[in-house]
């Protein structure tokens, strides 16, 4: 999980946030990007192109098509309850948090750190890709 707070509401924010947490996450790395039907997301077809991937809409009232996203905002609703206002939340605490999430452990992981398992499989796509 990325995070970054926002430096402009609505579709550019989104926009332009979306671009800098993924600028250095390997193209390899990325399958799809799926969204909730918000006009925050208006702006997806510039998403999808620079990230060079397809990008779906999840139907209105089908959480489980986000599945990983419902279960992580959960997560973070044990340390920012619903409410919170993230304007007295620093930057820092924000990246305390996902690097806490990041490397929490998931039995539908087998265990393993949602890190563990992305770099895992990125790090071994690079070495066949060196061979």
């Amino acid at each position: 999980m990325f995070v970054e707070k926002l430096k402009e509401t609505g579709s550019k924010g989104v926009l332009e946030a979306t671009k800098l947490l993924f600028r250095n996450i390997p193209k390899e790395g990325l399958k799809t990007f799926t969204s909730d039907n918000g006009k925050e997301f208006s702006r997806f077809e510039e998403i999808s192109k620079f990230l060079e991937i397809d990008y779906y809409f999840a139907l209105p009232h089908h959480p489980w098509e986000r599945g990983t996203n419902e279960n992580t905002n959960g997560l973070l609703r044990q340390y920012f309850p619903k409410g919170t206002d993230f304007n007295t939340i620093s930057d820092k605490e924000i990246r305390d948090v996902a690097t806490q999430l990041n490397n929490r452990s998931r039995k539908v992981l087998n265990y393993k750190t949602p890190h563990e398992v992305f770099w895992a499989d990125f790090n071994c796509q690079i070495k066949l890709h060196l061979i």
